[in-house]
């Protein structure tokens, strides 16, 4: 199985990479290949609203550092996207990648029953972190995102949320929120 992890903090260490380190590591213990991007440390430009991809080419034309990631995401069987709450929504570094996946959609996406260029059945692990330890705070995030996912043919959708962490990898010494991912992991590799 072949896994893309997304980690779109720009701390390094932080509380959504330790989440996202510790499911790739289990998956790889069950034999899943991980590739991780580290989005903080590519250089590459949101959607561009050019439809190039919708006219010209089945794939994003933009040529930056973003292109090997969307390809991993074709490629690949599972997508984690890891984010801390950053203004009351995901990182502007993960927004800028979830836009420029607008390429994954054929050109009569709105009315077309297939909508996606991606083979169906993808999986998707979506890791959210939060210095807010309430749970209602925020948990509109996934909602507002697995839609997209679905549309392009994830099916297999997990939310894993990390609550009341601020401090740089404080989530690492929360038990059940780790045992949480191992399980997501084992789930998505069975």
């Amino acid at each position: 199985m072949k896994i893309t992890c997304v980690l779109g903090s720009p701390r390094r260490n932080g509380n959504s990479e330790v989440l996202a380190k510790r499911f790739s590591e289990t998956a790889e213990k069950l034999g899943a290949q991980v590739q991780t991007f580290v989005l903080n440390e590519l250089h590459y430009r949101g959607c561009q609203a050019c439809m190039a991809c919708k006219t010209k080419s089945d794939k994003c034309i933009l040529q930056d550092d973003l292109t090997p990631v969307l390809e991993s995401v074709r490629d690949g069987d599972v997508l984690v996207m890891a984010s801390p709450v950053y203004l009351w929504d995901v990182s502007s570094l993960l927004r800028g990648f979830i836009e420029r996946t607008y390429s994954y959609f054929v050109p009569d996406f709105a009315t077309n029953p297939n909508p996606s260029r991606l083979k169906p059945g993808k999986k998707l692990v979506f890791i959210q972190t939060q210095g807010q330890p309430a749970e209602t705070m925020f948990a509109d995030l996934f909602s507002r995102i697995e839609p997209i996912f679905k549309r392009y043919g994830f099916t297999d959708n997990h939310l894993i949320r990390g609550l009341g962490v601020r401090k740089l990898g404080e989530v690492g010494s929360r038990e059940q929120v780790m045992k949480g991912v191992e399980e997501v992991a084992r789930k998505i590799m069975s």
